[in-house]
């Protein structure tokens, strides 16, 4: 997982797909998309304009499913992402991850926050 994830970072698109099966699916729900294949995970990737980066909060899993909590920044713009990895004979057979854009903290519960960044 650290390797697929710096290597996103990296923009090393060959080093980052090695992680996917052959017959993957890639989902993104709040858009709608699917996509099929690792090949066209791939090509999707690299067909981005965006400059972006990837910086890598946590990972939890065990055996067959895998959850990384991280910011992807696309051209200095971050969002927050949870990408959930299943995985099929060691390769990823399914990734589904969520995106969530920062927001201004609630006024009415300033006395118990404590700030993040």
């Amino acid at each position: 997982m650290d390797l697929h994830w710096a290597a996103s970072d990296a923009n090393d698109f060959e080093v980052e797909h090695q992680i996917y099966r052959e017959d993957a699916v890639l989902e993104y729900p709040q858009s709608g998309e699917r996509i099929r294949g690792r090949r066209n995970i791939q090509a999707s990737r690299t067909a981005q304009p965006n400059k972006k980066r990837f910086t890598v909060r946590r990972i939890l899993g065990a055996a067959d499913l895998w959850v990384t909590e991280l910011v992807i920044t696309y051209d200095a713009q971050p969002s927050h992402v949870v990408s959930i990895m299943e995985f099929k004979e060691g390769k990823v057979a399914r990734e589904t991850q969520y995106f969530g854009d920062a927001f201004e903290p609630g006024p009415s519960r300033t006395q118990w926050v404590e700030r993040m960044r």
